[in-house]
């Protein structure tokens, strides 16, 4: 069975562990790995079964401790050749992935990775370049998209063909334009490649998601601009006025910013 664990979604660091019976990956590594191994004992889990290590984009909160994890635990580290790239350049990633752990992957080109096929695709974001994945293993699959500015064609058709589904609900768009942050940082995380609000989340999941769908997990939550019981009711709020109610039609939780969650099947 494939399941799945969130050890840090948020801008102090983002890190997901989706594991089978014999195979394990890791999409980003914002948390350090100390934090990492402490939450896999507690778990009862080994780092011994991770084995692949993937990457959605070059921003510090997912990849500052990719070199240190991969050079640990010689885990290859998937990204597009201009995320690879953008790794080199953070001043934030203290070590730098090997040149032999790299691999090159492409949006829209699947490829299979033990126990796992991924499709990379493309998300809009401020980054060098940024992807999300649908990740399939054991008859099921999950779909991630972190850091969106806008909902694309091609995250729809991924959102469609979900089972679970971990989607950014970053900010309240009013807490953000009445908040304290500068003008042009208020700009930049509402425009079309800074992030998703708590709207435009609910109404992805209302227009796209279909019966398939079991679970959705609100991540990327702003500590400064949302809260997590206001993202909750806000995206309940707006999928029942489309006749869908969240806890009834599927599963509706928010990931945490620096805390773990429980262990999900992904039946």
């Amino acid at each position: 069975m494939l399941r799945f664990i969130s050890f840090g979604s948020g801008s102090s660091g983002n890190c997901y562990f989706l594991y089978t019976e014999n195979d394990g990956l890791f999409v980003d590594a914002g948390v350090g790995v100390r934090t990492l191994k402490k939450h896999f004992k507690d778990y009862g889990l080994s780092m011994s079964q991770v084995h692949h290590l993937l990457i959605t984009h070059d921003h510090a909160d997912h990849i500052k401790c990719v070199g240190s994890l991969s050079h640990e635990y010689s885990l290859p580290v998937y990204a597009t050749a201009t995320v690879h790239k953008g790794i080199d350049r953070n001043y934030c990633v203290s070590r730098k992935v090997d040149a032999a752990s790299r691999r090159y992957i492409e949006p829209g080109v699947t490829f299979q990775i033990g126990d796992f096929t991924v499709t990379p695709f493309t998300v809009p974001h401020d980054s060098s370049d940024n992807v999300g994945y649908m990740i399939e293993a054991d008859g099921s699959n999950i779909c991630i998209i972190t850091d969106a500015g806008s909902v694309t064609d091609d995250m729809t058709s991924y959102i469609a063909r979900a089972r679970y589904l971990i989607l950014e609900a970053n900010h309240d768009r009013e807490m953000l334009m009445n908040g304290s942050y500068p003008h042009h940082l208020k700009v930049r995380i509402s425009s079309g490649t800074g992030h998703l609000s708590n709207d435009e989340c609910a109404e992805a999941i209302a227009h796209h998601a279909t019966g398939n769908l079991r679970h959705v997990w609100l991540c990327h939550l702003s500590e400064e601009n949302n809260h997590p019981e206001l993202a909750r009711k806000t995206v309940e709020s707006i999928l029942r006025s489309y006749g869908i109610v969240a806890g009834k039609d599927f599963g509706l939780e928010v990931l945490k910013r620096t805390m773990p969650t429980g262990i999900f099947d992904l039946k």
